[in-house]
């Protein structure tokens, strides 16, 4: 199985920036031999990044979504919205959005519910804060938010859909988790909710093209989610050259 490396641009770039990175990219001639690559601009320019990257191998996804179809609900995208801009994948529950717009475990499993329905492929991401993982409860607080998501999924489902592991605590800071640390964690994910086994998990929090071989030299760990290292063409080309299992420098 390809490791897979997804850019999440969270709130940078216009339509004209998002597209110009999508020029440039190509002009790099990415490998894609051993790693499938996804971006997730803004909603802004998901269509116009859809266009750009045509029917290519770079996949396009989004940085959430609504359940409905439709509806009174100011300012959300619905997955038949997204199917329009191309987009075939979408980051679900990322921690930001669990801080700053209130979303829950209930939520995010009818999200992933609707997503599923759409043919759209969940990426969906779980972690602990500071206070958990000094605590030592990171695993029980991650294995309850993976369980929480996938309630009612069968196996073929949950086989279907991606897990990116991001500690909160490291998003953005420059810090990483070990590697082995990470592993042991996403082996826990992993174990947690049936058709897992076969899913690939990410791990995100401040992966850069310099650690991301020793992330996913490890067992449990099939790729990454990447913020502001994904938000140049020639880091994300780094990431997706880096980022192949057996390699480690």
């Amino acid at each position: 199985m390809k490791t897979l490396v997804v850019g999440n641009w969270k709130m940078h770039k216009t339509t004209a920036q998002a597209v110009r990175f999508v020029h440039e990219l190509r002009a790099l001639e990415p490998d894609l031999r051993y790693a499938d690559a996804v971006i997730c601009p803004a909603f802004i320019a998901l269509s116009a990044v859809g266009e750009a990257l045509g029917d290519g191998p770079i996949g396009l996804g989004a940085q959430t979504m609504h359940w409905a179809d439709s509806g009174a609900f100011t300012g959300e995208i619905s997955p038949p919205m997204l199917l329009a801009c191309r987009a075939r994948w979408v980051i679900l529950g990322h921690s930001e959005r669990r801080a700053l717009t209130g979303e829950t475990d209930e939520s995010i499993n009818r999200k992933i519910v609707a997503a599923l329905a759409h043919g759209i492929t969940p990426i969906v991401a779980v972690g602990e804060t500071h206070e958990e993982h000094g605590a030592g409860v990171a695993r029980d607080r991650v294995v309850a938010q993976v369980r929480a998501a996938f309630a009612g999924r069968s196996v073929t489902e949950v086989a279907g859909c991606v897990v990116a592991y991001e500690p909160i605590w490291a998003i953005g800071t420059g810090v990483v988790d070990e590697p082995a640390d990470a592993n042991a964690i996403m082996g826990a994910i992993r174990a947690a909710v049936p058709g897992l086994g076969t899913a690939r998990i990410l791990y995100g929090g401040s992966v850069k093209p310099e650690n991301v071989a020793a992330l996913v030299s490890q067992e449990h760990i099939d790729g990454a989610l990447v913020g502001g290292a994904s938000l140049e063409p020639e880091s994300f080309a780094a990431l997706l050259r880096n980022a192949r299992k057996g390699v480690t420098a």
